[in-house]
């Protein structure tokens, strides 16, 4: 009896099991199914940070195109191949998925929230902060991608399964309506109370400073249109200052890394942790620096030969032997080293050259010039008797300066702007200085081999597969998916 006891307990439990419902075997107990909107903020912000930051050169060859920096060994990104790593895709893709895409979730959780919300008055306003602030970021994230590109998706973006071919929205039209959307976002913070609080890696959930850089990106937005609609321009630049702008370094916008992987700085993991030599400041930049006996350089470089005082960069777009060379300073290389979006140095050089273009923001070219580069100099430690004496140097002072006002403070920003990749290889094509040369052996595009340096990113070539009509609709109003076409403030 008591065998056959054991038998059935089995089959028993096998008739048991089979008449269970088995749908929750198919549930992920483990991982969250809901991402908090705090989290998600947290997440797209640092990858728009670390995108902004990094020098891999399958994300990000900004430096290289603004030739402060040149590469060793490998210098196919200094000659102009996008297509090898598909960068424009990375780049496209990092924006896209990772970046819009969470900010858009996190809002959409927090716009929800809002229909049954039963917290304090305070904490209503705190939700209406953070909604704002991720409008502010969402902004900034869609600006830089018409900069990278043009014609990029916007109005049908983010909505795979409304529109799973988004078309492509005309850059100018894109421009107005983000400075419109930062100007709403910027008026809706109440500076009184928080946001996002240590879930804000940036301010900390600070609102007076996410309202002036708001209006410190509508500032920057209507300068780019400065050479398309000149009256445009103006408005939106002086409503934006009369708002509050940065106006100090204290005010400057950066997110400061952390010592432990995987949250350092990026530069760390493609300088330090990766083991490789692969990058060199560029001839191009230190020879400028050079002749100007630009106190940076030591902030900037290391010495070469080491203590003899003098700087060499490698030779842009050339095979350089890294020990033949200056290098990168190691005070960009450590684990902590913050990330930088805004900086109250470009904040002047925009007011230089909006005074430059008859704005009346106050103040000359010249004293919003010198502001900038001390600002600069003062954010990177140089001593006040050497800020003093270079900006007393012919070549350095705005009257004395060699060329009209955009090569004055075209190549002073570019200088300032260093390791800004981004932003320096944006004022170049705005201001088309410094001038800057293609190397000897270059790479081809659309429109053959490349003999200019490239004024914006051709679109994803993974894009002629699943976006292959509104593509080419874009690609017929530049002319051709090359690298030389404009983007549409880059007029001269």
């Amino acid at each position: 009896m008591k065998n056959r006891l054991l038998i059935l307990i089995p089959i028993i439990s096998l008739f048991i099991s089979c008449s269970d419902d088995i749908t929750g075997l198919n549930e992920n107990t483990k991982d969250a199914t809901k991402v908090p909107a705090e989290f998600l903020f947290t997440n797209a912000e640092k990858s728009m940070m670390d995108q902004v930051t990094s020098t891999s050169v399958n994300f990000n060859v900004f430096r290289l195109f603004a030739q402060q920096w040149t590469e060793v060994q490998y210098p196919q990104e200094s000659q102009y191949d996008l297509t090898g790593r598909n960068i424009p895709a990375a780049h496209w893709t990092e924006y896209y998925r990772d970046v819009l895409r969470d900010f858009k979730e996190s809002k959409d959780q927090l716009v929800a929230s809002k229909a049954t919300f039963v917290g304090t008055p305070a904490q209503a306003i705190e939700l209406d902060n953070k909604i704002a602030v991720i409008d502010i970021l969402t902004a900034y994230s869609y600006g830089i991608l018409v900069d990278t590109f043009g014609d990029i998706p916007y109005t049908e973006a983010l909505d795979i399964l409304g529109h799973p071919q988004p078309v492509y929205d005309d850059a100018k039209t894109i421009y107005v309506d983000l400075i419109a959307k930062l100007t709403a976002a910027s008026h809706a913070l109440n500076q009184s109370n928080g946001s996002f609080g240590s879930a804000d890696l940036i301010f900390h959930g600070n609102t007076a400073k996410w309202a002036k850089f708001a209006n410190t990106l509508r500032l920057r937005m209507a300068i780019n249109m400065a050479d398309v609609d000149a009256s445009y321009a103006s408005t939106q630049a002086l409503a934006a200052i009369a708002d509050g702008v940065i106006m100090s370094n204290a005010d400057s916008a950066y997110l400061v890394y952390t010592p432990n992987q995987p949250n350092t700085n990026p530069l760390y993991v493609d300088l330090v942790a990766s083991g490789r030599d692969d990058f060199l400041p560029a001839d191009t930049f230190v020879n400028k620096m050079n002749t100007l006996v630009d106190p940076r350089r030591a902030k900037y470089f290391t010495e070469f030969p080491e203590g003899s005082g003098n700087y060499e960069g490698g030779v842009y777009g050339e095979l350089n032997t890294y020990a033949d060379f200056s290098h990168i300073t190691p005070t960009v290389k450590v684990e902590d080293y913050p990330g930088v979006l805004l900086t109250y140095s470009e904040v002047e050089f925009l007011l230089a050259e909006a005074a430059a273009r008859g704005i009346a923001v106050g103040g000359t070219p010249e004293t919003h010039y010198n502001a900038a580069i001390t600002a600069s100099m003062q954010d990177w430690g140089v001593a006040a008797a050497d800020i003093t004496t270079y900006l007393a140097r012919t070549d350095v002072a705005y009257a004395t300066a060699t060329g009209t006002w955009k090569q004055k403070i075209g190549e002073q920003s570019w200088i300032a702007l260093y390791n800004r990749g981004f932003e320096a290889w944006t004022s170049y094509r705005r201001l088309d200085f410094p001038v800057l040369h293609v190397p000897s052996v270059t790479y081809e595009d659309a429109d053959g081999p490349i003999t200019v340096v490239p004024r914006r990113y051709s679109y994803p070539g993974n894009e002629e597969t699943l976006n292959a009509t509104n593509l080419n609709a874009a690609v017929a109003k530049l002319g051709s998916n090359g690298t030389s076409k404009r983007i549409f403030w880059d007029k001269f």
